[in-house]
């Protein structure tokens, strides 16, 4: 403890002074060097004094020795969350989803412009078909043997009931351009949705927008319904 004392005195050397009066010269005296001359006879004044001195200096000691709170500091070893790469509309075009969402047909994909359907969230909207009174016990496969007659190099993927009692169809069609659309039809009673959709989607750098629209998918979908004969509502029909 002394040792303490005696580091902390190094470090407050602006404590409270003694001044005495001798010769008519003032000589100061250090806290350390007190003596009963400073005070004069007074021993009671002397006692106050150092008292107090020494409660001030053992005070400083016991908030100096006091440990002081940790801080949690992250260290750089710890394991943290992987950053998720950045999403970007080409990136986008790459992982295009098909199949049924939710029992329906999916909307066109906002990067994609090559593409219609007939799931009114789309851009490109299409209006669902009718079928035919003679043809609702087999359309599916007459929807098969449509695309097979009017679509080059034709491959149906899928058919399928689905959970809701449903038919889907899928199929992948040669669009000419060293690519392929995906054709969706989904059978409901006498009604018929579709997605017809381009899986190569065409970006010219630094344009974030994809090049393209969807006049072929609708030349398309054209020659199906037309094979089939069944009716295909659309906005020109309605003026």
């Amino acid at each position: 403890m002394s040792s303490s004392l005696s580091n902390l005195l190094l470090f407050f050397p602006q404590f409270p002074q003694i001044f005495t009066s001798k010769d008519s010269n003032l000589s100061i005296c250090s806290p350390t060097q007190i003596s009963t001359d400073s005070f004069g006879n007074s021993s009671q004044r002397k006692t106050v004094l150092l008292s107090n001195y020494l409660a001030s200096v053992l005070a400083v000691a016991v908030t100096l020795n006091s440990p002081l709170p940790s801080l949690a500091i992250p260290s750089l070893n710890s394991a943290q969350t992987p950053l998720l790469p950045p999403t970007t509309p080409f990136s986008q075009s790459k992982n295009l989803q098909i199949g049924l969402e939710n029992g329906k047909i999916r909307p066109c994909p906002s990067t994609n412009p090559g593409c219609i359907s007939t799931n009114p969230k789309s851009s490109s909207f299409a209006f669902p078909w009718v079928i035919s009174d003679n043809a609702s016990e087999n359309a599916v496969q007459k929807l098969k043997e449509a695309i097979m007659e009017t679509q080059k190099n034709a491959k149906i993927q899928v058919i399928e009931d689905t959970p809701e009692g449903n038919k889907y169809l899928q199929a992948e069609i040669d669009d000419g351009n060293f690519g392929r659309d995906v054709v969706e039809f989904l059978v409901k009673g006498d009604v018929v949705a579709y997605r017809c959709m381009a899986e190569k989607v065409t970006y010219v750098y630094p344009f974030t927008t994809a090049l393209g629209d969807s006049k072929g998918q609708q030349e398309r979908m054209k020659k199906i319904i037309a094979q089939l004969g069944w009716y295909a509502p659309s906005f020109e029909s309605m003026d």
